[in-house]
């Protein structure tokens, strides 16, 4: 039977072997105490009772780590379950971890050296679209602002060019008296 230390020797030889990093070795060895804490005797001798039982054996290890987000949680239950998957594969049989090749994460440069030439000249033309605000070029010699503020403590603004025609002026003063209609 698979005892759950076994899960402890695998991330340490894994370690050893390069298979994994230190911090991720440290990670998954964080979770599988979080999780060893709740595990009653048969659980700690079977690592497939585990596996057939997690969802309860999760319910308890959130209610005794209540400190804990139910994200951070929710983290801690899927190292364990990778743990437990990547045993299964490498764990049982020593000459199978030789030939493990783990995935390795991509930083950030190396993501962007694979993105297509479509993907950036797409996303350069999304940026270039996104207004987010209308900007208005008024230059103060050419319009007169004007700020009224009203009985309820409200604010209304006013740019008047210049150059104003008397019909302009006109349209504007039909537009104010048709407020007061309101």
């Amino acid at each position: 039977m698979e005892n759950f230390n076994n899960l402890y020797h695998f991330i340490d030889i894994a370690k050893a072997n390069r298979k994994y990093p230190d911090n991720t070795a440290n990670n998954l060895k964080s979770a599988l105490k979080i999780f060893e804490k709740e595990l009653n005797a048969d659980e700690s001798k079977s690592i497939n009772m585990i596996e057939s039982s997690i969802e309860e054996i999760f319910r308890d290890v959130a209610i005794a780590n209540k400190d804990k987000s139910i994200l951070s949680l929710n983290t801690y239950k899927a190292r364990l379950l990778k743990v437990i998957n990547d045993y299964k594969k490498y764990g049982a049989d020593p000459a199978k971890i030789q030939k493990w090749m783990p995935r390795l994460r991509q930083n950030l440069s190396e993501q962007k050296k694979k993105s297509t030439p479509l993907l950036i000249k797409k996303d350069k033309t999304d940026k270039e679209n996104i207004n987010l605000s209308n900007s208005i070029y008024s230059p103060v010699e050419s319009v007169h602002k004007i700020e009224i503020v009203l009985e309820s403590g409200a604010k209304a603004a006013l740019s008047i060019p210049r150059g104003l025609k008397k019909t302009d002026a006109e349209t504007i003063k039909a537009v104010i008296n048709s407020l007061t209609a309101i």
